[in-house]
């Protein structure tokens, strides 16, 4: 009797969209070295995402390959209203092979609305190594045009390299590129996976919504056939890391509920697999809070010797310690 292969797990593409907002900024540094000279980083970003569907409509009832697509405003520092329009396309599978031709669309689409320069830049998560266009080019009776694009291929990126990359987004990266290479992975294979990566966004400097962003991304890109495997994921985190993990992307994840015909309030598996999973949380936050209360009021702990014992973090302890405070 043959062993039966496993099933080669696909990826949650719309997930793209929120993490290149969540991590924009950073984005822009991986991709472009000279970047904090050139945009203006502070002054935030506008996601023209309503804009681009005017100029592309989708295809009815959603028939076709779907892509994620981004259309931002990026200020430069030479100031006033002048931008740049960053376009990224990301797509994981190749799909038709019209890339080229419909990043060459784009390209003269946008242009020809805004009249701004425009940086063009297609992220492709496919498991093809020979699919790597960059470049669309016609030419007829001696007229010829050629539109180049930067074009990044996760398959073909150094997996030390990234590893090593300070960069935020760097995480976001190696994600895509660990979900190629370990698409025929089992739960508890991909649980390890995800923790390794987990351990390298924790090694990075970040804000706390990008934290956020980084964690949802690698937690749900590649999801697990069994939900509870899901459960045990988070709960080796808090007791390794001693921090609580939460489910973020909830607009997200309720668009993706719409979308998939999932009405709210009725009990599937996964909806069920994930009460279960906040009642768990719950219960550990509160065993968690009862234990560092009595640490503070007890034996006079100071924070940094209470979120030890207790396996939580000092923001935790500190958040304790400010409502006892408060109920005195």
């Amino acid at each position: 009797m043959t062993k039966k292969k496993p099933s080669v797990r696909s990826v949650d593409d719309p997930l793209w969209k929120s993490i290149l907002e969540q991590t924009f900024a950073h984005f822009l540094t991986f991709f472009f070295p000279e970047a904090e000279e050139v945009f203006r980083l502070d002054k935030g970003f506008e996601y023209l995402d309503k804009e681009f569907e005017t100029l592309f409509p989708p295809e009815p009832n959603n028939k076709g390959v779907r892509y994620v697509d981004k259309l931002v405003k990026v200020h430069l520092m030479e100031g006033g209203e002048q931008y740049v329009l960053c376009h990224i396309e990301v797509q994981s599978k190749k799909g038709k092979g019209d890339l080229p031709v419909r990043m060459f669309e784009y390209f003269y689409k946008i242009y020809d609305k805004y009249k701004v320069p425009i940086t063009a830049i297609a992220i492709l998560a496919d498991g093809n190594k020979n699919y790597h266009p960059a470049t669309y080019a016609q030419h007829f009776m001696g007229t010829r045009l050629t539109y180049e694009f930067n074009s990044y291929k996760i398959l073909k990126q150094n997996e030390g390299l990234l590893r090593a990359d300070s960069n935020p987004f760097a995480v976001v990266a190696l994600t895509a590129l660990m979900a190629i290479k370990h698409r025929d992975s089992n739960d508890e294979q991909l649980k390890s996976i995800k923790l390794d990566l987990y351990s390298e966004m924790m090694k990075r400097k970040m804000e706390r919504s990008v934290r956020q962003g980084i964690y949802d991304f690698l937690a749900y890109y590649v999801r697990f056939e069994n939900p509870d495997i899901l459960r045990k994921f988070e709960e080796e985190i808090q007791q390794n890391q001693g921090r609580s993990t939460t489910v973020g992307t909830r607009e997200y994840l309720l668009e993706k509920a719409k979308n998939e015909g999932v009405i709210l309030g009725v009990k599937t598996e996964r909806a069920n697999a994930e009460r279960l999973l906040v009642e768990e949380r719950k219960k550990m936050e509160s065993k968690n809070y009862e234990f560092v209360r009595n640490l503070i009021l007890d034996f006079n702990f100071t924070d940094e010797q209470a979120a030890k014992a207790s396996q939580t973090s000092i923001d935790f302890v500190q958040k304790v310690r400010a409502e006892l405070a408060g109920k005195k």
